[in-house]
């Protein structure tokens, strides 16, 4: 069903409730709309993160809309999800930075090796079946992950966007809430791109009536005086424009843009633990929207996966950052109420169009902080709470130690981005040392538990949506109804 797409009704939202399945799509115009929102959403993190990591934000805008169409393509389009770029990596890079000799060619060649270990991880899953990650990462796991992988970004809402201006911050926020619960229909689905606008503006308003604000922008350390919303930069950006090709600056410093990897077999090594966290990741991420979408996602699990490694060794091929699926884009789903792929080709196709037009970078960049604060706020929380949401369907038992204790210990590690140093140029923390506490502590807990508490937990159905998949005595099974085909293989709860 890649291209194609069933009109949902008449093409409209028929109430607050109603729902739009991943193969159905709105009237075009409210789908590009809902694209629009998608852009806004996976950018401010897409465009940082790659600064950070010294490569270049125009091209890793334009190359996160080609690995999502990627991505689409290999689940055929049964997964709705937004590749932007992935922010496991940023302490590997860092780390082979420090390195003598180390450039960004070093840099992206690593991240291609680990796109590519992704993609074969991603294809045995496939063959071998998603019952090895529902005993690898049962709801309990999966629900820890995707709430420490929301819950985690909020120092970057706390640290960088919010206090670029409080006020601005407060009332966007408060316009988001407003418009998701008191308006009905369109108006509440996007709530978020009418909160961009409004920040925006009313950002311009107080630049021309109170005038600059004295604030840290993202990034500084000192503050400064500055207006909120800073246009000098669009005006002399140019319409049309590939990324330049990385170049040395006049004072030495290397210059990103595009370019060919090269490979070096340290640079690999501090790389490739990103790879368990993605995996984690992804898997979380297609649990949650199976969660939302009620639809069975275990037969493309695999796919998905093998889709992230794909969409990573083709950016960072040509010099982008690697990807991930989105948690930000999974927040708006969850306020929407739209699963659409269509709006997912649509925000795809926008991001390839800002890759070629620097101008309009230049208007997306300088979408003011205390705005970014005040949206993402909302949509971070969104996704850490799905996580609970996840444990809630499944019935998950806090009572037993073997859910309690090494979960907890995974989520504050993941939250509180706890650092482990394993050397001077090896560092692990934060969503990638949370994950693997979380998974690697539960399965120790499990295997030194006593046989009444194992058996507790053996006993329990994973819950997708409005499907049980079994896994009575500690061996997955389908649930099987009369009609199969109505229930994918599941059982209805």
């Amino acid at each position: 069903m890649a291209f194609s797409w069933t009109l949902h009704g008449d093409g409209n939202l028929s109430g607050p409730d109603d729902v739009v399945a991943p193969d159905e799509r709105l009237s075009w115009g409210k789908t590009i709309g809902l694209g629009a929102q998608h852009v806004v959403a996976m950018f401010g993190a897409t465009f940082v993160f790659p600064l950070i990591m010294g490569l270049n934000p125009q091209l890793a805008i334009m190359m996160s809309g080609l690995a999502t169409i990627i991505f689409l393509l290999i689940v055929n389009g049964r997964v709705p999800s937004y590749l932007g770029t992935s922010a496991s990596f940023v302490g590997a890079v860092a780390a082979i930075r420090a390195q003598e000799g180390a450039d960004s060619s070093r840099v992206t060649g690593a991240i291609l090796v680990a796109g590519l270990v992704l993609a074969i991880i991603g294809v045995l899953i496939h063959f071998m079946g998603s019952g090895v990650l529902h005993r690898v990462l049962p709801p309990v796991v999966t629900g820890a992950v995707v709430m420490l992988i929301g819950f985690n970004l909020a120092p970057v809402v706390a640290g960088i966007y919010w206090p670029q201006d409080q006020w601005v911050a407060l009332l966007t926020m408060l316009f988001t809430i407003i418009c998701a619960v008191a308006f009905r229909g369109f108006i509440s689905r996007i709530s978020v791109f009418l909160a961009l606008i409004f920040g925006t503006l009313l950002s311009w308003i107080l630049d021309k009536t109170a005038g600059p604000i004295t604030s840290v922008l993202g990034g500084a350390t000192e503050a400064t005086e500055h207006v909120r919303w800073n246009t000098s930069g669009i005006g002399d950006a140019a319409w049309f424009g590939l990324p330049a090709k990385t170049m040395v600056g006049p004072d030495g410093m290397e210059v990103a843009g595009w370019h060919m990897p090269s490979f070096n077999a340290a640079a690999i090594l501090l790389v490739l633990p990103a790879v368990i966290a993605l995996i984690a990741e992804n898997t979380g991420h297609v649990k949650a929207v199976a969660e939302m979408t009620g639809a069975d996602l275990d037969p493309v699990m695999g796919r998905a996966i093998a889709g992230d490694g794909v969409g990573t060794a083709f950016a960072s091929f040509f010099g982008g950052s690697p990807t991930t699926t989105y948690a930000e884009n999974i927040g708006v789903m969850a306020a929407t109420r739209v699963y659409s792929t269509a709006a997912y080709y649509v925000a795809a196709l926008v991001a390839i169009l800002f890759g070629l037009s620097p101008k309009f970078g230049a208007l997306v960049s300088s979408i003011p902080g205390g705005v970014l604060g005040g949206i993402t706020v909302v949509l971070y929380g969104m996704i850490g709470l799905l996580g609970a949401k996840i444990w809630k369907e499944n019935g998950v038992d806090f009572g037993n130690p073997i859910n309690l204790v090494p979960i907890a210990a995974g989520i504050i590690i993941g939250i509180g981005d706890v650092q482990m140093k394993f050397s001077d140029n090896f560092t692990l923390g934060g969503i990638a040392l949370g994950t693997i506490v979380t998974i690697a502590a539960f399965h120790l807990a499990k295997a030194m538990a006593p046989a009444e508490l194992r058996a507790r937990h053996e006993g329990a159905a994973i819950a997708v949506g409005d499907y049980t998949y079994g896994d009575q005595d500690g061996v997955d099974d389908l649930l099987q109804e009369d009609n199969p085909e109505d229930f994918y293989g599941h059982r209805p709860k």
